[in-house]
């Protein structure tokens, strides 16, 4: 009997993982990506211990560890007078509490070495899906460049904007917050003339808009900055739009003259709309499943976006092992059933923006073992 064929729309995080996952557990897949290829865009991740512990199992932990910043606290302060608000510790006391170390990274370097980890040649680049239509007995994938593929099983891990939602669910677009996003890296040398020491991780918070900073390698030469502000409208047709040192400094006016620092040190700053999705009703239909931002896209504000759909992807791969692709409706009906209690909690924390502003306990986040936690069983089959 031939292998059955899997096919992963999307080679982000979400899409690479569970490619790495499945092989893992015996199973080959291939990945079509949009994307002519992939550059080291210019944003930083959050990788907390319930994602490195996935990376373990990915046999990429060591290399991580060397890669990431290894922040010893989460610092909370107030936007004005830099008061600390909380101090959630991480360093030691991560690998010790939750049984992993709590990173931050560039999310271009986190992504290569998943790339460079997957197979030769199991990802297809440039591949940006046009049709679908699922047979029953397989489902057949057009892309723009005319070719075509069958597979027996479809993972969608493409993003917010996703076309197997839209075959799923029907066209409807991702809904505007009413927030943005604002991102620059830069060198941390340039912060050097301005005589603070700078917490490695760190979130700046006023009452409407906050600013989240960090280093994104070992080394600590790279600062991350990455904010959230309200904004009324969002022309839907731009994914992102070129920023300036003027729009952070009116939208920053009065924060402490670290933040100053900050906007100061940086000219090259892109800006980009937070969406969201409510809550789907199916999260697989047939052959299909998704998985990520394509079911759950949230705003970034816990930090657990990626990982989410990192935590998708093993609990994906843990059920087809439990099951079996064979009886693929059973897999996805397991599967969301024990992700969407979990995943719907993060969306709604990251819509609500509380998360470590005060000190509470985050080991509901970070002490979370995907291949650990018992499983419960569906109320019914997913249609």
């Amino acid at each position: 009997m031939s292998k059955p064929r899997i096919a992963i729309v999307g080679a982000g995080l979400g899409g690479i993982s569970a490619a790495l996952l499945l092989r893992k557990e015996g199973f080959e897949s291939t990945l079509y990506e949009q994307a002519p290829a992939f550059s080291r865009l210019g944003a930083g991740i959050h990788v907390g211990p319930n994602v490195m512990k996935i990376m373990r199992r990915m046999e990429l932990e060591a290399p991580m560890e060397a890669m990431g910043s290894h922040p010893d606290y989460w610092y909370s302060r107030n936007w004005n007078d830099g008061a600390i608000l909380s101090q959630i510790p991480l360093g030691d006391y991560a690998r010790k509490t939750y049984g992993a170390s709590y990173l931050t990274v560039h999310r271009g370097d986190f992504h290569q070495l998943m790339v460079d980890a997957a197979p030769p040649g199991s990802i297809r680049y440039d591949k940006r899906l046009t049709a679908i239509e699922d047979r029953g007995q397989d489902v057949r994938l057009t892309f723009s460049d005319g070719t075509v593929t069958e597979a027996d099983i479809v993972i969608g891990a493409d993003g917010v904007n996703s076309v197997i939602r839209e075959h799923m669910l029907g066209a409807e677009p991702p809904r505007y917050t009413g927030w943005v996003a604002h991102r620059a890296v830069f060198p941390a040398l340039a912060l050097a003339k301005y005589g603070y020491t700078f917490d490695q991780c760190v979130k700046w918070w006023s009452e409407d808009r906050h600013m989240m900073v960090y280093y994104v390698t070992e080394r600590q030469d790279e600062y991350y900055y990455v904010t959230g502000v309200p904004q009324a409208e969002w022309d839907m047709s731009k994914a992102w739009v070129e920023s300036s040192q003027d729009e952070m400094y009116e939208a920053f006016a009065g924060y402490h003259p670290m933040v100053q620092s900050l906007i100061d040190a940086c000219s090259e700053i892109t800006k980009w709309p937070l969406l969201e999705r409510d809550p789907l009703p199916l999260w697989s239909r047939g052959r299909l499943v998704m998985l990520g931002d394509a079911c759950h896209p949230m705003k970034p504000h816990m930090a657990q976006g990626a990982a989410m759909a990192i935590e998708d992807a093993a609990m994906l791969a843990r059920c087809f092992s439990q099951v079996g692709l064979e009886d693929y409706e059973t897999a996805f009906a397991l599967y969301r059933a024990n992700r969407i209690e979990r995943a719907s909690r993060v969306q709604k924390v990251s819509h609500d923006n509380t998360w470590l502003r005060t000190n509470e306990d985050p080991a509901w986040v970070f002490g979370y073992d995907v291949f650990d936690v018992p499983l419960v069983e569906p109320t019914c089959v997913a249609a």
